[in-house]
């Protein structure tokens, strides 16, 4: 097996996340928040940073919507 200087390299440069597995996590994550009982209207219209830092504390978001 090698064991020369190409095997032991490691790149420069991290892969990049793309674009359509960007979508599909934040379609996923509205579905979620859905799921948990909030308004679709409300959450369609709702920022992908804003998405997630609903879900960072599902209890609280059910403990809101108990109210």
């Amino acid at each position: 097996m090698g064991t020369g200087r190409a095997f032991r390299k490691k790149t420069l440069t991290r892969p990049r996340k793309g674009s359509a597995g960007r979508r599909r996590r934040e379609a996923s994550q509205k579905k979620r928040l859905i799921g948990l009982g909030m308004n679709e209207e409300i959450v369609v219209k709702m920022t992908g940073k804003a998405v997630r830092g609903m879900l960072r504390k599902p209890a609280k978001l059910a403990a809101v919507k108990a109210k």
